[in-house]
């Protein structure tokens, strides 16, 4: 069994409300600024059991894997950044690096990430998963080496792989193009074997098929879990990466069985959006963390301005944001809209 991890965090409420002493002896923690860290798309952050929070995400150049510490979250904002890896000169890892997400697996740090071959053309969009491995406790001095790729049932577009562990097993949700069915990526769940083999047929979450979901691109990808209130829920972004983009949310009961797509429910509008009063443009690829106080955050990335010139992924200003999430009577959570930069304020 695979121990737990990351943005998709199912039982790390309890771990997280206990926190080592020394952890809650901490000074009180600085306000937020948004955006907390400019310039870093598909933001994952992850807190630690001993109190401390990881930091990574896409860089605009596409080109390595960074990762940050802070013992607070306002704090990641200025910590030291380490490139844990940089793409290959040659062969299916030495184009974009896309989506890097940390994780705490068998006791060993292991960052999954999405890679593509150079040499232009369609085939740098040849992207599939893969990961990393540190060869020591702490993940911002070891070394990191590549332990392989992500075996799935189709040899295609893959990518936003993410783990977390439900009533003991562990699982990952990942976005693969499936063969046969004509979107850009649709959402994918299974139990592990290992960190890279499937331990079951995969299970076909979430196809784009609504109208906010197809804008620009057919798109289901970036899945993050949180587990709240007796239910899994499953946040994803949608469409382009311009000001469309926006993220959905999957809903299953904390009891039914997680691999039959009958039991989870979508959300028929997004969940968060462009805020043009608050001048926040195509929020999306989140993650979830606690802040110091174990209040739940939600983390993600998003621009200051609606027009891009050319390819909105080659626009490098996507920063990562941070506000809290509130719950509605039913139990569900209310992420309301993406809050104006600056302090935050709650």
């Amino acid at each position: 069994m695979m121990s737990l991890t990351r943005r998709g965090f199912i039982g790390a409420t309890a771990a997280l409300a206990a926190l080592p002493a020394a952890a809650a002896r901490r000074p009180a923690a600085p306000a937020i600024v948004n955006p907390l860290v400019r310039q870093r798309a598909d933001a994952q952050v992850f807190r630690h059991s001993d109190g401390d929070y990881y930091m990574t995400g896409s860089v605009p150049e596409y080109d390595r894997l960074v990762l940050r510490r802070s013992p607070t979250l306002a704090g990641l904002a200025t910590a030291e950044e380490r490139v844990l890896w940089r793409h290959l000169s040659s062969g299916p890892m030495s184009g974009f690096i896309w989506a890097p997400e940390l994780h705490l697996v068998d006791g060993r740090w292991t960052m999954y990430f999405a890679a593509g071959p150079s040499g232009g053309g369609e085939d740098v969009f040849r992207i599939r998963t893969f990961a990393l491995q540190c060869d020591g406790a702490d993940a911002m001095t070891g070394q990191w080496s590549v332990l392989g790729q992500l075996q799935t049932e189709w040899d295609t577009f893959t990518l936003d792989s993410t783990s977390f562990v439900h009533r003991g097993r562990r699982y990952l949700a990942w976005a693969q193009r499936e063969p046969g069915i004509e979107t850009n990526s649709n959402l994918y769940l299974a139990p592990l074997a290992t960190p890279l083999t499937l331990a079951a047929k995969p299970a076909r979450l979430s196809v784009p098929t609504l109208d906010w979901e197809i804008q620009g691109f057919k798109v289901n990808e970036a899945p993050a879990l949180l587990a709240r209130n007796g239910r899994l829920f499953m946040t994803y972004s949608a469409s382009a990466t311009d000001a469309r983009y926006c993220m959905g949310m999957l809903t299953c009961r904390d009891d039914a069985d997680i691999m039959d797509p009958a039991n989870w429910a979508k959300s028929p509008v997004p969940v968060f959006k462009s805020s043009p009063e608050h001048k926040v443009w195509g929020p999306g690829h989140n993650s979830f963390t606690t802040d110091e106080r174990g209040r739940d955050i939600l983390v993600y990335h998003a621009r200051d301005y609606e027009k891009i010139e050319g390819d909105p992924l080659f626009d490098p200003n996507r920063h990562t944001r941070a506000q809290p999430i509130d719950y509605r009577a039913d139990g569900t959570p209310d992420f309301g809209a993406p809050v104006a930069n600056g302090v935050l304020r709650w």
